[in-house]
Formats: structure tokens, C-alpha cells, sequence
């Protein structure tokens, strides 16, 4: 695992760096999530396991570190991960996010050169509670911090998510509480404005089990191309991670 300094900080995002060929692909994880844990069931998929790809535990995060004064928000969470991108020399990646990650990487795609094309898949859009984001951003930080993250994760582990249970347990309590204000926070441009101002390529994915949904009728329209992963719901690489990393190489090679 690789660590990057972010010296304003003084901490480091930890990511893996697969090597590979270009374009570089870039993996952003959902809330609570941890791109660690997420996306590498993907990576490996035939069609995807000769590019170079880079999967980003966002800070507060999987492996990377906790600052307890930063933010958490989804803007400062963007500019670090452009921050990285620009060090490492890459551009024109294959930019893909899940879910929080998704609204992520819709701030970072705006970023000149870096993102040649962009993959979104459930991302928020608009801004309100999510299922998971809602209860969280509920309770006070404090509520959240002294028993909310506990209850969290008891609940996930009796609804038998144990992956998620996991990296939900390792993520920073107050880190994750201010990254779900901050995600459905309002703010203008929304998410969905910008992913339908962007000049480039841009996917949007959606699990089988979310739709028909009347977001894909206008995601149309704004000339973003939907496809839909068979067999799963939102949390569609653990659903489908085959269908997942098929999608992503259909899309990217402009198969229908």
C-alpha cells in the first residue's frame, strides 16, 4: 500500500497503485466504505486487470489517517484526491465512484485533464438523507461518536453485512458523521448539475434492483450514458462485481 503526504494536514491518504497499463483507473468508495476493501474483486476481473488502478481510502477512511480537525467535506475530500492525481503525473483517467464516492468524483472530474472519463455508480445526485446517510446525519456528531457508530455497526453485523459491518467499524466515527452532513448538505451547483455541465465522457450505473428509476430518462437527456448492473441493489460489488467490472470496460470501450 502506498501513502501520500497531505502536508497541509500533516497526515497520509493510502491507496493501492496496481500497475498497469493506461489509461490509469481510479476507484473511490462510498461512505463508510474503503476502496481497499471494496473494489478489489473488480480490479481482477479479466477486462480490467491490465490497467493501472488506483484504489483511494478517502481520509477517515480504511487505511488512511483521521485528522480530528478536518472537515470531512465532499469539496476538501475532491481536492485532495486532485492533489494526488497531479503528483502522481497521471491525467486522463477513468474516474470511478461509488455512491459517496460517485458525488466525489463528480467534484474531481471537473479538475482540467485530469479525468478523460468519468463512472458513477448510484451516486448522490441531489441533496437529502440517503438510507445511510440520513440516520447518520440525524444525530448530533456527539450522539454519533458516543453510541451511534457502535449501533451502526451491531446493526449491520445482525442484518448480515459483514463486509460492510467491517469497514463501517474501521472508519472514524467523527469522520464518518461529517462526511454524511457533508454529503447531503445542499449546495449549488448540485452533484447533478455539475456531472450535466461536465465536457467528457460520463457513465451512470445503476443496480438492477433500483430501477425503472425516473433519473434515467434525465440522466439521458444530459447526454450521460446509463447502464444497469444485473442481479444487484446499491451495493452492487459485493450483488455483482463481475457485472460491475464488465460495465465499467463496456462503457470505456463504448460497447452498448
Amino acid at each position: 500500500m502506498n501513502a501520500y503526504y497531505v502536508a497541509g494536514l500533516d497526515v497520509h491518504l493510502r491507496y493501492h497503485d496496481l500497475p498497469g497499463r493506461d489509461p490509469a483507473l481510479v476507484f473511490l468508495h462510498g461512505l463508510g466504505s474503503a476502496s481497499s476493501s471494496y473494489f478489489p474483486r473488480a480490479v481482477v476481473h479479466p477486462r480490467l486487470r491490465d490497467h493501472r488502478s488506483l484504489l483511494v481510502d478517502l481520509l477517515g477512511h480504511g487505511y488512511s489517517d483521521r485528522p480530528d480537525g478536518f472537515d470531512y467535506g465532499m469539496e476538501r475530500q475532491a481536492e485532495i484526491v486532485v492533489s494526488l492525481l497531479r503528483d502522481l503525473g497521471i491525467s486522463g483517467t477513468v474516474l470511478v465512484g461509488h455512491s459517496m464516492g460517485g458525488s466525489i468524483a463528480i467534484l474531481v472530474a471537473a479538475a482540467p485533464r485530469l479525468v478523460g472519463w468519468l463512472i458513477v455508480a448510484e451516486g448522490n445526485l441531489d441533496p437529502g438523507p440517503g438510507t445511510v446517510s440520513g440516520p447518520i446525519a440525524a444525530m448530533s456528531e456527539e450522539e454519533f461518536v458516543s453510541h451511534g457508530h457502535a449501533d451502526f455497526v451491531r446493526a449491520l453485523r445482525d442484518a448480515r453485512f459483514p463486509d460492510y459491518a467491517g469497514t463501517v467499524q474501521a472508519c472514524d466515527p467523527a469522520a464518518l458523521h461529517r462526511s454524511a452532513v457533508s454529503l447531503i448538505a445542499p449546495r449549488r451547483p448540485t452533484y447533478r448539475h455539475r456531472l450535466a455541465r461536465l465536457k467528457l465522457p460520463r457513465t451512470f450505473l445503476y443496480g438492477e434492483k433500483n430501477v425503472p428509476n425516473p433519473d434515467v430518462d434525465r440522466l439521458t437527456a444530459d447526454g450521460v450514458d446509463v447502464r444497469v448492473i444485473r442481479g444487484s441493489g446499491h451495493d452492487m460489488l459485493v450483488d455483482n462485481p463481475d457485472g460491475f467490472a464488465e460495465a465499467v470496460a463496456d462503457a470505456v470501450e463504448g460497447r452498448p
